[in-house]
């Protein structure tokens, strides 16, 4: 397949309760076309539906884990070596959780484990789906413990580990957060939006979040809002393709923060990845580190 091609197919797969579902709908702001818990028998026939038989741009996510057929999964690399000759790449990412910490999450959710219908205890039911997936996780291109992460440091991850094209251009991400929660460690452009009017003094949005469209017509009305936005596209604008090829990175990330991280940085964030979007800047994401 040529390397420049964006064509991807990402298989997420793993233990139940280590997040799976959380990458899935992460995968799915990425633009990518997801579909869980699809019989593994039929990877080939769903890249065939889902491209049209054009697979030069695609951009997929399947959920295969423990709920398949057992013996399904043992013929996995041979349908992904299917799908490989219909012109995407795929790649199998495998999530991992401690016992202990699967056996909290369980019971803080109260959810049932998908081999609980075998009669057994929840720590075999585990130990069982650890033996059942070892040849899934053994393929893995990416193996990512959850164990200490939570819902919010997942996604960040997911987004901005694999939610990477591999044709040469800067991805970014536009990040929001708080300041009473400390500034994100790893941001490579951090933006102090306190000065900026605050949509919070006003009873009517003060619920609202910056990605409802009465903050964003009550904020695109002030002008220090948009001398601060048009300042901060230049800024960009300059500084962002010099810094990607300078270092070579592959992702930037963009910080906007503000007093409590629901209204001005998160209207702006979206705001500069639209912007990031149209003026064609590479794969572009959003995360707001006090709402998602």
């Amino acid at each position: 397949m040529d390397s420049t091609t964006n064509a991807t197919l990402v298989i997420v797969s793993g233990m139940s309760g280590s997040g799976k579902s959380v990458a899935l709908k992460t995968f799915e702001d990425l633009g990518y076309y997801c579909v869980d818990n699809l019989p593994a028998e039929l990877l080939p026939q769903f890249v065939r539906s889902a491209t049209g038989g054009d697979a030069s741009a695609a951009k997929l996510a399947v959920g295969i884990d423990v709920r398949n057929s057992h013996g399904d999964l043992a013929n996995v690399p041979d349908w992904l070596s299917e799908v490989g000759k219909l012109g995407l790449d795929p790649r199998l990412v495998f999530f991992e959780t401690r016992d202990e910490i699967l056996l909290k999450r369980y019971a803080d959710t109260r959810r049932r484990h998908p081999l609980s219908h075998l009669g057994l205890s929840l720590a075999d039911a585990i130990a069982l789906e650890r033996q059942v997936l070892k040849p899934l996780r053994q393929l893995a291109d990416v193996t990512l413990d959850t164990s200490d992460l939570n819902v919010h440091q997942m996604r960040r991850h997911i987004i901005t580990e694999f939610g990477l094209g591999d044709d040469g251009t800067v991805s970014l991400l536009f990040e929001s957060f708080a300041y009473r929660h400390g500034v994100p460690p790893d941001a490579d452009f951090v933006f102090d939006a306190r000065c900026l009017p605050n949509p919070h003094w006003d009873p009517v949005l003060r619920p609202l979040s910056g990605r409802d469209p009465a903050v964003a017509v009550h904020l695109d009305a002030q002008p220090d809002v948009n001398e601060f936005a048009d300042q901060v596209g230049g800024f960009l604008d300059t500084w962002l393709p010099r810094l990607h090829q300078d270092t070579s990175r592959s992702y930037i990330t963009v910080a906007f923060g503000c007093t409590g991280g629901r209204h001005r940085s998160v209207y702006l964030a979206e705001r500069m990845a639209e912007r990031a979007r149209r003026r064609g800047w590479g794969e572009v994401a959003v995360y707001h580190r006090e709402l998602d």
